[in-house]
This record gives structure tokens, sequence and C-alpha cells, in this order.
């Protein structure tokens, strides 16, 4: 089984090692081994568990709960409706903010539009006539 090094992982998951160490430190990391030295050695399941814990954290979620999502893990088959249930609210939580970038977008679009045109104009009196938000 191919092991890797704390900086690779790193470098796969676009993080720092320092972030890792955090990881570990705050116990969202207990599946990670070590050597008899003491470093950290990681699996390929070991980095597909950090890419589910760093999409959680992209989400909003809090680490206290992910830690409480890694501990249910650990505890096997009497918690899987507490992890799909909170799967379920992260859906919820991450289609309410598409919503809200949607509609971000929306007014960065009207923008866009509002300030070409009015470069190609050479003027934002173009807008006024037309009532156009600045």
């Amino acid at each position: 089984m191919k092991t890797y090094s704390i900086s690779e992982v790193a470098k796969e998951l676009n993080l720092t090692a320092y972030t890792l160490r955090y990881y570990d430190k705050e116990g969202l990391m207990p599946f990670v081994e070590r050597t008899p030295s003491g470093k950290r050695i990681f699996t390929e399941s070991d980095i597909g568990f950090l890419k589910v814990i760093q999409c959680l954290k992209l989400t909003g979620m809090p680490l206290k709960d992910i830690k409480n999502f890694i501990a249910w893990c650990s505890d096997g088959d009497s918690t899987l409706q507490q992890r799909y249930d909170m799967f379920v609210d992260r859906k919820a939580t991450v289609e309410a903010q598409m919503e809200e970038l949607k509609k971000t977008l929306e007014v960065i679009e009207h923008k866009t539009f509002y300030y070409k045109t009015a470069l190609e104009a050479g003027t934002e009196e173009i807008h006024k006539e037309n009532k156009v938000w600045i």
C-alpha cells in the first residue's frame, strides 16, 4: 500500500502542512497513522477522508461539527442516520449559498454591463436617461 508524507498530502489538497497538523491537533484526523518516530503517514483512504473534511469546511461547517462527523464514522453503522441527516442539512446549506451567489452574480453582471456601455459611450450619462441603477 502506497503511503504519503504530510507535504505530499498538503500539495495534493492545496493545503499547508501547518493546516494538516492543526486538523490533527483538533482531532480531525484520528485515522492517520504514525511511524515509530512520530511522522504522519497517509494512505489513499486518508486523503479521501481529508477531501470530505475539506468539502464540509467549504460549506461553512464548524470544525467541532466536522469532529462530530468523524466520531460518528468511527462509531460505525449505529450513526448512519446522523451522518445522512448531516449531509442532507449540508446540501440545503450549499443550495441556499448557491442561491445567494446567483443573486450576487446578477448584480455583478448588471454592473459589468453598466460600466461596459458607459465606457463605450464615454460617459455614465447614457444610463441616466434609461434610469439604470448605478
